[in-house]
């Protein structure tokens, strides 16, 4: 495992002020996105581009999102100490680490198995544990529900029933939702057993949520 110089660490402190001056108000947001050593999510041969406020590919057709889009996510979530918290989206794990910065309790689930063996082996030798799970996100994990919290980090073209039943009363959903080219940043809020509130945020671009209550391969 590459190691997390001085330098990287303050790389990571320029990331953060950036990101401060882009809106991100959260200081526990930013505080993870402090602690994370995102360069330790690419392969040797890119690290140079991880503390860039940019998407990367990494790999089956994945990207690993952009700091502040991970920021701005998880901004969105409002999550407290101990909130049981729904990713959908493994992808380089990345923001499941930011997300376990926040709550212990943190379940991640990932559609594609090559990027999910990957992951898993990365996130073992970072130390970090997170209940990683390789299937259709779309349909959430019904067995672990409800949660406090859901994120998912593609962007689907509704918002997907089978997630909306697995949240806990007064807890809440982050979606990138919209067509195949930008999707509106959302959060729903369930209200009720059967009522939802929900807003609408910033335009984002997000790689698709694949399964089946997102885009069909």
């Amino acid at each position: 495992m590459h190691t997390d110089s001085y330098r990287h660490r303050g790389l990571r402190r320029t990331l953060v002020e950036e990101l401060r001056r882009k809106g991100i108000r959260d200081e526990r947001v930013l505080a993870a996105i402090g602690t994370v050593p995102r360069h330790l999510f690419f392969d040797p041969a890119f690290q140079a581009h991880a503390y860039q406020d940019k998407a990367f590919p990494i790999g089956e057709g994945q990207t690993i999102s952009q700091p502040y889009t991970v920021a701005y996510q998880t901004e969105l979530l409002r999550l407290r100490p101990h909130d049981r918290v729904l990713e959908i989206g493994t992808g380089s794990g990345y923001q499941c680490c930011v997300l376990l910065e926040l709550t212990p309790q943190v379940f991640s689930i990932e559609y594609q198995p090559v990027l999910f063996e990957r992951t898993r082996k990365r996130l073992a030798a970072l130390h970090r544990a997170a209940h990683l799970f390789c299937g259709d996100g779309s349909l959430g994990l019904p067995q672990y529900a409800p949660f406090d919290k859901i994120l998912v980090t593609a962007g689907s073209p509704t918002i997907p029933r089978p997630l909306l039943r697995q949240l806990r009363v007064g807890g809440a959903l982050v979606i990138p939702v919209g067509d195949a080219h930008t999707q509106r940043m959302m959060r729903v809020v369930r209200e009720s057993e059967e009522e939802f509130s929900r807003e609408v945020f910033e335009e984002f671009r997000f790689v698709p949520l694949l399964g089946q209550a997102g885009w069909n391969e």
